[in-house]
């Protein structure tokens, strides 16, 4: 496995790989990686000859007052599991190389109404930073595929939206939530918790479970359940953000038509916002 922090140097590397008619797969991460992101590589390894995996902390998805400047960076640690995981490329550039004029004069990708509401209603500008970066990442490493979690389900929807409407020829491949022993989804911002807030911080999943075994019964009344959801977690202790209950594929609010609905839930616990989503067929 192979480190490199310069577009020329990535190219360079890729170049000969494209030569040798090898496929290559992506999968961007902000680093600090978990089972989750380790998921994604295996996933990737399964699909293409040669897995590149960016590590990024991407300032332009961070709004001012969240925790960018204090987001772990684990370099050293994220190269021995990439290592153990089957990356063959680690592109781990500088804030400098990916904006080298600065965030204020850069272009930047906008994906209308799959960004709005949930966690972009929240986090304005999170989507526009989150659509750029990606759109760039796509172009500087030209993969045939890119591997992202579910856990994110409107970041993915938002990533699938922006290949399909650029056409991009990139096949964008969903991988599962992998969860804790307690159904906790793994996330970089776990590490946040305090001992009380991380044995609390399961009642997120299973309200969404507790929720959607509700609407497979037969409830239809998505804005009272989604009010009772929010209630259950208010109740508990958390600082609600939203709890939606969506069209899965649209990801606007869910009707009595719609077959396949997503629930998606944000919460606090303390400072630390956590996310998560359960999808159901009715």
């Amino acid at each position: 496995m192979r480190t490199v922090n310069s577009l020329k140097e990535l190219r360079t590397i890729l170049r000969g790989y494209r030569q040798q008619e090898k496929t290559v797969a992506l999968v961007p991460t902000m680093g600090n990686l978990h089972e989750g992101h380790i998921s994604l590589v295996r996933k990737a390894a399964e699909a293409a000859d040669i897995v590149v995996t960016s590590i990024f902390v991407n300032p332009m998805q961070f709004g001012a007052s969240e925790d960018l400047d204090t987001y772990p960076r684990t370099l050293n640690e994220d190269q021995e599991k990439l290592c153990d995981a089957g990356t063959t490329l680690v592109f781990a550039p500088s804030v400098e190389e990916i904006y080298p004029e600065g965030l204020a004069r850069h272009t930047r990708v906008v994906v209308p109404e799959v960004s709005d509401g949930h966690c972009g209603a929240s986090r304005p500008g999170h989507f526009e930073g989150v659509a750029t970066v990606v759109s760039m990442l796509f172009n500087m490493v030209q993969p045939d595929v890119a591997v992202f979690g579910e856990k994110d389900c409107q970041q993915l929807a938002v990533i699938r939206k922006m290949t399909q409407d650029l056409m991009l020829p990139v096949e964008v491949i969903g991988a599962p939530t992998v969860r804790e022993y307690d159904g906790l989804a793994k996330s970089s911002r776990n590490g946040y918790l305090s001992e009380e807030e991380r044995q609390l911080a399961p009642v997120i999943y299973q309200t969404l479970q507790a929720t959607a075994a509700k609407i497979a019964a037969g409830r239809e009344d998505f804005l009272e359940l989604s009010q009772e959801a929010g209630d259950q977690l208010r109740e508990a202790g958390l600082r609600l953000d939203y709890f939606n209950i969506a069209n899965s594929q649209t990801l606007k609010p869910a009707t009595r038509e719609d077959k396949h609905v997503t629930l998606l839930a944000a919460a606090f616990l303390g400072t630390t916002r956590l996310i998560d989503n359960l999808s159901v067929t009715r």
